[in-house]
């Protein structure tokens, strides 16, 4: 049975997919089966054969294992707004159960699977719960996506003590340069370092054109692995 991790971030646009597809890659580049997986997708457009996500399509291509659509995102709204609104525009109850199964599925077949949540850490999934809920019920090591921007310390420790406050443990973050004129951002990521009590995986310095191959190079996977419970081989565990 494989393992994963649940990618979140301080906020929407900070870079997740990005992280998270670089994550897959550095992963695969280690001799790991990976795949990703989006549990709740908002915002969706027509193609040939359904609806795509930009999202879920840049996640399947950076998975080395092939799986069924909708275990790697069991829920695709066609509306690009909070995933609440998106799901009661359509009539349409998101089940937390259903998103379980789909992930032991994942895992069945995978090494590793990196779950990309939806928007910031706290956003509403369903009336009364929220992609906090889901993380903590999906009960997966956490690795946050700091967007390197004026208000990113305040953002990231809140977002910090939210993960520990559902019991979660916050396995590594990534400090994701997106603002090329962010004042004293190196001295930001040294606060957050000295703040956030988990290990800085990766520095991503800006791209104009981002690219997952290019941001997996920045990343220290290796750093995630005892938090993964995975062996240094790559062996899996039977």
């Amino acid at each position: 049975m494989g393992t994963g991790c649940f990618v979140t971030g301080t906020d929407t646009g900070v870079g997740k997919t990005l992280i998270a597809c670089a994550l897959l890659r550095a992963f695969a580049a280690r001799g790991r089966r990976v795949v990703g997986m989006k549990p709740v997708a908002a915002g969706a457009t027509g193609a040939e054969d359904g609806w795509r996500n930009e999202d879920v399509a840049a996640l399947a291509e950076a998975s080395n294992v092939q799986a069924a659509r909708e275990w790697i995102n069991p829920y695709l709204l066609a509306a690009p707004v909070a995933p609440h609104l998106a799901a009661a525009a359509e009539g349409v109850a998101i089940d937390f159960g259903r998103i379980e199964r789909s992930l032991a599925q994942l895992r069945a077949v995978a090494d590793i699977v990196i779950v990309e949540g939806v928007g910031g850490f706290r956003v509403p999934l369903t009336d009364r719960e929220d992609s906090a809920d889901l993380a903590a019920r999906l009960a997966l090591p956490v690795v946050l996506v700091v967007g390197m921007r004026l208000g990113c310390l305040n953002h990231a420790l809140l977002t910090a003590e939210a993960i520990g406050a559902r019991g979660l443990r916050l396995a590594g973050w990534v400090a994701n340069r997106i603002d090329p004129g962010m004042a004293r951002a190196g001295e930001n990521v040294a606060a957050l370092c000295e703040r956030l009590g988990a290990p800085l995986i990766g520095d991503v310095p800006f791209m104009r054109e981002p690219r997952a191959t290019e941001a997996a190079s920045a990343l220290e996977v290796g750093r995630l692995l005892e938090h993964l419970e995975l062996p240094p081989d790559g062996k899996r565990s039977r």
